[in-house]
Order: structure tokens, then C-alpha cells, then sequence
């Protein structure tokens, strides 16, 4: 469960923040146009990043065992990297509004803008691929499997809320003060995952 738990926080903590994927399921909802397809088109596609980041990055450290205590070391370093860069968008805080997101029309340019926007970001990669699947790999079997489900479901849960409750978090998401209180959390998480990976447990 502790794997689960640990993977659900790290997903979750590397979504919420202020970008184009978000902004723009964010205007979907208050549009209320296509909100179904692009929700589903962002929890998928990261669904299949995680697990391949999980499969991929376990079949190199099978291959090379070694490469576990390098890729543990990567991950501290990243997660204490995120760490800092969250704690100071939580002093210089800044506001997600619909309005920041491009795409319009069609329900289907709705799908293939959030297609683009995430599988296009060199970020998504970074984050999925190489961060989550290392994460997930200090893990061993079958614990990375949960790890992966774990940072699956906390994208499974945040687009949809964003989406389908955008008309009343809109406000929420457009105040500087509500990021301020994410980001100092997201610092918070992204230390003590650090820890646990740093520790092995």
C-alpha cells in the first residue's frame, strides 16, 4: 500500500501546477465542450507514460542493476530540485485562468489540442518516462507496478476534478493565495519523497 501511496503523491504533486495541460481542460469545463474526450485523452496518455516509464526504466535496470543506485541518486537530486522550484512559486505565486489556453471549436480540435499540448511537452516526458518510472523502480517488484498505479490514479482523479468542476474551482484556481497554499504543500511532499527514496524505503 506505502508504494501506492507514494506513487498517488508523487503524480499528483507533479500535475498540479500552472500550465497549458491544465488551463486548458480548466476552459473545456467552463465551456462545458468536450469535457468527456479531453479528460479522458489527458488520464490515458499519462496512464501510458507512467507504465512505460515504469516498464522501460525497470527492463534498463534488469539489464544493468547497477543503474538502480544511479537512478535512485537522480531521483533525490530531481525531487529536491522540484522541491525548490515549488517553494518559490509559493513565494511568487501565480494564477491559472482558462483564458491562458489555446485550442477552440470542435469537439474533436478539443481531443487533438490536448493530444498536442501533452505529448508534445518535453516536460511530460521528463516527468513520466525517466522521473516516475525511477521513482517507481526503487520499489522492486511488484511494488513499482503499484508506485505506477498510484501516480496513474492521481491523474485519473485531477482531470476530471478540474474538468467537471472547473466552474467552481475557476475562482479558486484564479487566486494567487490558493497556489501559494499548493506549491508549499507540493515543496512539502516533494522533501519527504526524497527522504524515502535517499533511504530505500
Amino acid at each position: 500500500m506505502i508504494p501506492f501511496l507514494t506513487g498517488f503523491g508523487a503524480g499528483l504533486s507533479l500535475i498540479v501546477a500552472i500550465g497549458a495541460q491544465n488551463a486548458f481542460v480548466l476552459r473545456q469545463g467552463l465551456k462545458r465542450e468536450g469535457v468527456l474526450p479531453v479528460v479522458l485523452m489527458c488520464l490515458v496518455s499519462d496512464a501510458v507514460l507512467i507504465f512505460a516509464g515504469v516498464g522501460g526504466i525497470g527492463a534498463l535496470i534488469q539489464s544493468a542493476p547497477v543503474l538502480l543506485t544511479v537512478v535512485r541518486w537522480l531521483g533525490v537530486a530531481f525531487l529536491l530540485s522540484y522541491a525548490v522550484f515549488a517553494a518559490r512559486r509559493a513565494l511568487r505565486p501565480g494564477a491559472l485562468k482558462a483564458a491562458d489556453a489555446p485550442g477552440k471549436g470542435t469537439v474533436w480540435s478539443a481531443v487533438l489540442t490536448a493530444a498536442a499540448i501533452t505529448w508534445l511537452n518535453p516536460h511530460v516526458y521528463l516527468d513520466t518516462l525517466v522521473l516516475l518510472g525511477s521513482l517507481a523502480n526503487t520499489h522492486g517488484d511488484p511494488g513499482k507496478w503499484l508506485f505506477g498505479a498510484g501516480a496513474a490514479t492521481g491523474s485519473a482523479l485531477w482531470f476530471p476534478l478540474i474538468g467537471y468542476g472547473a466552474r467552481g474551482l475557476s475562482s479558486f484556481f484564479a487566486r494567487p493565495a490558493s497556489w501559494r497554499i499548493l506549491d508549499g504543500g507540493v515543496a512539502l511532499l516533494m522533501l519527504t519523497l526524497a527522504f524515502f527514496v535517499a533511504t530505500g524505503h
